[in-house]
């Protein structure tokens, strides 16, 4: 038998590994070039960074050799970005999903700080980290005070270290991440499972029957009694916009049942009409622990709002049907500078006019007229 001498050997070995090189070569540029399945391959682990969406607003400039007006994905999340908590429970959930969108968009990693987290993780099953205090209160943030529309300057925001504030609550924000936003406000089970049993013991009044469709009604008065006629020259929904509502209802849908929450329920049952039995009035009111009354809404087929950002969020989770308090402060309101309707109210929702006639019988002093 032939036998192969020390210098065959190692040009064969040499050999082996030359075509080896070769290989992987190409093996590597395959991977790289049609990207690696990472959730395949660790099916039960969590990619470190979510996909980014990307807003494209109107006007962006193109990338060069582009045929498409949105910019690429950032390959991964940089930064440290937060929003400085202020208002109430619509409030926070409104500068949360604004902080979640706007970065994204920009890039940037998203915290929430710890009083947000208080007011909102007992109700939803948030995601973004919190921010420790020291963190917070050692970092070199560069300040932004948003509007409540969506402008074309915060698709472009550079700085990596930024602290929003101001009370952003528009879906020209967020919108495009409705899915995403619905699951970061997803109800914790034991609220959801107590709003759905309390409407399932619900029975319509004419035959005894389960309803089909359920309209939750947020009535939003305590401190707007006096904030929108003294300061924003403006009303809150009365007993003939709720009725007017109620009534749009009645004639779209068979035997709706109207679940009412507020935190005024004193006034809503001297105030609505209930007459023909389908009003329910289930509100506590307590504004300190909202979960209840806000799951109670968003497990309605439809809505019905006054103003406010709690009536907003719950006409947006529940989907359906909306139907919202238009023009409710005088044309001349300081009120129509920050708050712009198209952007506050979604396309499908159906407005109806406030009446403004109280507003007259004010006194000229509190609209600063001698």
């Amino acid at each position: 038998m032939w036998a192969l001498s020390r210098r065959h050997l190692c040009l064969t070995f040499l050999l082996v590994c030359v075509l080896s090189g070769f290989f992987f070569l190409h093996i590597s540029q395959d991977l790289f070039q049609n990207g690696l399945d990472l959730s395949a391959l660790f099916a039960d682990r969590h990619l470190l960074t979510s996909p980014v969406a990307i807003f494209c607003l109107s006007g962006t400039p193109k990338a060069p050799n582009t045929s498409s007006s949105c910019p690429k994905h950032p390959a991964s999340l940089s930064g440290t970005w937060t929003i400085s908590p202020a208002g109430r429970f619509g409030n926070q959930m409104g500068q949360y999903a604004t902080l979640l969108a706007l970065a994204q968009l920009n890039g940037r990693q998203a915290f929430i700080l710890p009083t947000m987290h208080a007011a909102l993780a007992p109700v939803f099953r948030i995601t973004l980290p919190v921010l420790a205090p020291e963190v917070d209160s050692h970092t070199p943030w560069q300040k932004l005070r948003l509007h409540d529309w969506m402008s074309e300057e915060y698709a472009h925001l550079k700085n990596p270290l930024l602290k929003l504030t101001g009370f952003p609550c528009s879906w020209t924000f967020f919108h495009h991440l409705r899915e995403q936003i619905r699951s970061e406000f997803t109800l914790h089970d034991h609220l959801r499972e107590k709003a759905q049993g309390f409407l399932r013991q619900l029975r319509l009044p004419s035959t005894g029957h389960l309803p089909h469709t359920f309209v939750g009604v947020h009535v939003r008065r305590g401190d707007y009694l006096e904030i929108m006629p003294q300061r924003w020259k403006g009303v809150v929904g009365d007993r003939v916009y709720l009725q007017q509502a109620m009534d749009w209802f009645r004639a779209r849908h068979e035997a709706p049942i109207f679940v009412v929450t507020s935190n005024g329920m004193g006034w809503c049952r001297e105030n609505i009409n209930t007459s023909q039995g389908d009003v329910i009035f289930a509100g506590d009111g307590q504004e300190g622990s909202p979960g209840k009354d806000f799951a109670l809404l968003t497990q309605c087929n439809h809505t019905i709002m006054t103003i406010g950002t709690f009536g907003f969020w719950a006409a947006y989770l529940a989907g359906g049907d909306t139907v919202y308090l238009a023009n409710f402060t005088l044309p001349d309101s300081s009120f129509l500078k920050i708050f712009k309707p198209e952007a506050a109210f979604l396309p499908e929702w159906v407005g109806i006019n406030a009446d403004l006639s109280p507003l007259q019988k004010l006194p000229r002093s509190l609209f600063g007229i001698d």
